[in-house]
């Protein structure tokens, strides 16, 4: 009986050149998963960057027992699969709808088998191939080193952003969840908006360089599907398994950055030091500890860190991380599915904090909040959360970002707002070509 796959292991000298020639070659097939860590050893990365092409199956679907169905999908395939988890499959767990404008109008849940898969850890790339296409390794190999196309670097005449919830809008809607807060409802939500341009064209490769290079994110991704295109600089994990060992990394709490290294460190302490943004972070820990307690072992949900500030290339983040014990035998979608949408995007209590975003906010999230990642043969797995990324439809020629922040009774709009503009900031750049 012939193996699943055929592995071959290779030494790569100029892995920045090898890199742009993988995902250049990439280019030609309609189902792409590529993640970067960007060389973020210290955030548990078992991989520099991995490349899944050429699918062998596709689940495609939207909430209606989405679960169940990746759940079956990943029986069938008994492989690595790749893809995407968008935020509307929040209906599937829970009784509630997505009825806001959608632009981008990708499905709820997207999973490919790759026939390709290309693993880089520092100089080795292990090559895996299902046996079936083996005899096409060396040939793809010669033809991604062969590659000697760089992206052209040449601006793009800037395209214009559109604002999904204006300025004084956004100032209503914020007050009306305070109002929420103050009366009890709930004590913490992720409120987002959305910018846009329709009938619009990119270069969705260029464009991607373009945010991985200004932005250098431990969770970097570029995902295709025929016409559905993510292009992330997220520095934000979602959720992890290795082993029986889950982990969360929820993000909560902002700074900019500064030029003036004294000024840039000032920054960073008070970041570290802000009652506010920490609180913020203590509530989100708080909610992932309990959705990782239902399938953890008794006793086993711990926080490894909680608060600490991290720097990139962008913004300084607060970072916490939890960690639970599972038994062998459990499901790796079902730790997903108990755990999804992820605390960092909802708010707290969950239920209650999504059913008022649906109320609040003009557009619906997509796969902006979703997650993107693999589970791999044994159900291990990794997924970033989608922040800072740009989304595309080629066919519908429909461009859109979004950005949002953790209200909390302490929360000023005016700085809610501003630090919206900050996290904005890499994507307006890429689109608009700004200086």
């Amino acid at each position: 009986m012939l193996e699943l796959r055929t592995i071959k292991t290779l030494e790569i000298s100029n892995i920045k050149l090898f890199k742009d020639q993988l995902l250049n070659w990439a280019q030609g097939f309609d189902q792409i998963s590529w993640l970067d860590s960007n060389h973020y050893d210290h955030l548990h990365q078992n991989y520099d960057a991995v490349l899944a092409v050429d699918a062998n199956n596709i689940i495609s679907v939207d909430y209606d027992h989405a679960f169940q169905k990746l759940t079956d999908f990943r029986s069938k395939t008994n492989d690595w699969i790749f893809g995407y988890l968008a935020y509307d499959l929040k209906n599937d767990i829970e009784n509630l709808r997505s009825d806001n404008y959608d632009g981008l109008q990708f499905p709820d849940l997207f999973f490919f088998q790759p026939k390709k898969i290309f693993f880089l850890k520092d100089q080795t790339l292990t090559i895996s191939y299902l046996t079936d296409c083996s005899s096409e390794m060396d040939s793809d190999m010669k033809q991604i080193l062969a590659d000697s196309n760089s992206i052209s670097e040449e601006k793009h005449d800037g395209i214009k952003i559109s604002l999904r919830t204006l300025r004084d809008d956004y100032f209503k809607k914020l007050n009306s969840i305070l109002e929420h807060i103050h009366r009890g409802d709930i004590y913490e939500v992720n409120f987002c908006q959305e910018f846009y341009s329709e009938n619009t064209k990119i270069e969705p490769l260029k464009t991607f360089n373009h945010l991985n290079d200004i932005s250098r994110p431990p969770f970097a991704s570029f995902l295709r599907h025929g016409p559905c295109y993510a292009m992330s600089a997220s520095p934000e994990r979602y959720l992890k398994k290795m082993g029986t060992t889950v982990i969360s990394q929820p993000i909560k709490g902002t700074a900019k950055r500064s030029d003036l290294i004294a000024e840039d460190e000032e920054l960073r302490l008070n970041l570290e030091k802000d009652e506010k943004e920490r609180s913020e972070n203590i509530m989100i820990v708080d909610l992932v500890r309990n959705d990782l307690s239902r399938t953890a072992r008794k006793g086993s949900v711990s926080v490894d860190e909680l608060c600490a500030v991290f720097t990139f290339e962008q913004v300084h983040q607060m970072i916490s991380t939890i960690r639970s014990e599972v038994d062998p035998g459990t499901n790796p979608v079902d730790i997903i599915k108990s755990t999804f949408p992820m605390g960092s995007m909802t708010g707290a209590p969950k239920i209650s904090a999504m059913t008022i975003i649906e109320a609040v906010e003009d557009s619906k999230r997509g796969l902006y909040s979703g997650a993107i990642g693999y589970i791999d043969p044994k159900g291990d797995f990794d997924f970033n959360v989608v922040i800072r990324s740009i989304l595309y439809n080629a066919d519908r020629s429909y461009v859109s970002y979004s950005v949002g922040g953790a209200i909390t009774a302490k929360s000023n709009p005016v700085s809610e707002y501003e630090e919206c503009l900050l996290k904005a900031k890499a994507m307006r750049v890429v689109l608009e070509q700004s200086e």
